[in-house]
């Protein structure tokens, strides 16, 4: 499948990696001063803090000093219209993206998509931020933990690629499934005139974005770049391009993922991996560095057994798989930097086939948001050291695990995770959660 699959040239040069949070930040807002034609940022949210701030300002002086540039900015709809977790009152996001817009002489379009009804059941993780004739692709979304505006900071990935061709055929996806759709409404209307989505409109809109893809001038030689859309269980292109680089690769895998709970298909792949005697490192964050991880000092709310659901799926995997543990076949890796947290997703085929994307490769991710990647083929290995490079600094903070039991049970948790825990268990719904996490 993946030889057959068309994409977009790149040259050597067409491709640059950025490494930490600070580097993306500065980049985003280099490129954003000195765009000249059009901005596009597609990200799950633009948070109304220090970063999130800052980069809608740079957003706010580039179209001030030039009214004729493009500038829109797509997030979750949902998630726009609520506070943090937590967080109690009418707020949101979208009262900053309104209060900016309404004190501009030139405004800026700063549009919410639901792809779903309820953010439960499915939310906007379509990434990249298009500017111009490049795209800077990451996991991340707008906030300070993201960008490393104070100590803390969350990992993700961060590369950019210059192409005109990509660039335009992302802008245009966005033009034709999202911008001019009645279901996604601008976050900074007027509150006496505001016209929100009806169910019936989401409805519609979901239906249309199953079907989304890319539109370019596919090549199937040389090195090449693959836009990649997905939504749903059926026809999701991006789900089959990640099971066919499992079954398609013919020595080694390397694998991201902030959360570890593949979806059937995915473990049934990797596993059979495994017994042809290949290879697979697992890259994934400890428990401590999951976004909802709430230490035992802190007070804990429902959300904090999120990251201790996800430590049980992983045991479970790997005592499965023990035996290709100590065959050095499968490497898990645990990522942990003091009270960081970890967002790494991809995967990386033999050293020539490289996925990036900002689906966390788990079955919310499989069936309920909208997702997308870009699939590189580097059949001529000219990246291939930057590649290994990226990798060695993804592993610089992890631990790799030598045994199933170095990983804790429910018995090592704190008291109010085991409450929940036995609770989920007792009312067997677990089967229900890991198809929603």
């Amino acid at each position: 499948m993946l030889s057959q699959l068309g994409g977009i040239p790149l040259q050597p040069e067409s491709l640059q990696w950025l490494l930490t949070p600070k580097a993306l930040k500065a980049e985003l807002l280099t490129r954003i001063e000195i765009a000249t034609h059009s901005v596009y940022i597609a990200a799950l949210y633009l948070e109304d803090d220090e970063a999130g701030r800052e980069v809608l300002s740079a957003l706010m002086d580039a179209k001030q000093r030039n009214p004729e540039l493009d500038i829109k900015v797509l997030v979750d709809f949902h998630r726009a219209r609520r506070g943090l977790i937590g967080h109690k009152g009418d707020s949101g996001n979208y009262f900053m993206y309104r209060k900016v817009n309404e004190a501009a002489e030139h405004k800026i379009d700063i549009l919410g998509v639901p792809v779903k009804s309820r953010e439960f059941m499915g939310v906007l993780h379509l990434k990249g931020f298009i500017v111009d004739d490049a795209v800077i692709y990451s996991g991340a979304s707008v906030n300070n933990i993201y960008l490393h505006q104070d100590e803390k900071y969350r990992f993700d990935r961060y590369h950019v690629i210059s192409s005109a061709e990509l660039a335009h055929s992302m802008r245009e996806m966005i033009q034709t499934y999202l911008v001019n759709d009645p279901a996604v409404s601008s976050l900074t209307q007027p509150k006496d005139k505001e016209h929100l989505p009806t169910k019936t409109e989401v409805s519609s809109l979901k239906h249309r974005l199953s079907k989304a893809e890319y539109q370019f001038s596919a090549s199937k030689i040389g090195s090449r770049v693959t836009p990649i859309v997905g939504l749903g269980r059926k026809k999701n292109k991006l789900n089959k391009v990640v099971v066919a680089m499992v079954e398609e690769s013919e020595e080694s895998l390397f694998i991201c993922t902030p959360y570890f709970n593949p979806p059937y298909i995915l473990a049934r792949a990797l596993a059979k991996h495994l017994r042809k005697g290949k290879r697979i490192d697992i890259v994934v964050g400890d428990k401590t560095a999951n976004d909802f991880y709430i230490p035992p000092e802190e007070t804990f709310s429902t959300i904090g057994a999120l990251p201790y659901m996800y430590e049980q799926s992983l045991r479970k995997f790997a005592k499965r798989q023990q035996w290709a543990i100590e065959k050095g076949q499968l490497n898990i890796h645990l990522w942990k930097d003091a009270r960081n947290s970890y967002h790494l997703k991809g995967i990386s085929a033999d050293g020539k086939r490289h996925l990036i994307t900002g689906s966390n490769l788990n079955p919310r991710a499989w069936a309920l948001d909208l997702e997308n990647g870009l699939l590189i083929q580097d059949d001529s290995e000219s990246w291939k050291a930057q590649f290994d490079a990226e990798q060695a600094h993804i592993l610089q903070h992890t631990e790799r695990l030598y045994h199933y039991s170095q990983i804790e049970t429910l018995h090592n948790y704190p008291a109010p995770v085991r409450k929940i825990m036995k609770r989920i268990k007792r009312l067997k719904a677990d089967f229900l959660l890991r198809r929603i996490l």
